[in-house]
C-alpha cells in the first residue's frame, strides 16, 4: 500500500515540477504516472551503469556530475513516455533537481509504514 501512495504523490510532484519548470510539458496524469514508473526503472538499471563510467568525472568534479547524469536519466525518460516533452538538456537539469528537492520534502513529511 506504501509504494502505491508514494507512487501517486511522486506523478502530482511530477505535475507540479511541470508547472515549475517553463520547458517541460505532461499531457495527463496518466503520463505522469509513466513518468514516475519510466524514472524508477531507469534509476534501478542505466543510472548505476552511467555512474560506474563516469565514476573518474564525478570525483574531479566532486560528486556535480551525479546531476548531469540526473538530466540524461529524464531525457531518457521522454524518449520512452510518450505526452512527457522537455526542452532541452537545462530544462531536464532543472526538471530533476526540482523534482529531487520536492521527494525530499514529500519523503519527510510523509511517514513510513516500516515496522521499528
Amino acid at each position: 500500500m506504501n509504494f502505491i501512495i508514494r507512487l501517486i504523490v511522486s506523478s502530482v510532484l511530477v505535475m507540479l515540477t511541470e508547472t515549475i519548470i517553463p520547458g517541460v510539458s505532461i499531457e495527463s496524469w496518466s503520463s505522469a504516472l509513466w513518468v514516475v514508473v519510466a524514472l524508477a526503472v531507469l534509476n534501478a538499471i542505466v543510472k548505476p551503469i552511467l555512474q560506474l563510467f563516469s565514476l573518474p568525472i564525478t570525483i574531479l568534479t566532486l560528486g556535480l556530475f551525479s546531476l548531469v547524469i540526473n538530466a540524461i536519466i529524464v531525457l531518457l525518460a521522454e524518449y520512452f513516455v510518450s505526452g512527457f516533452v522537455v526542452g532541452g538538456f537545462l530544462n531536464a537539469l532543472f526538471f530533476s533537481i526540482v523534482l529531487s528537492i520536492l521527494q525530499s520534502v514529500a519523503g519527510i513529511l510523509i511517514p513510513s509504514s516500516k515496522k521499528k
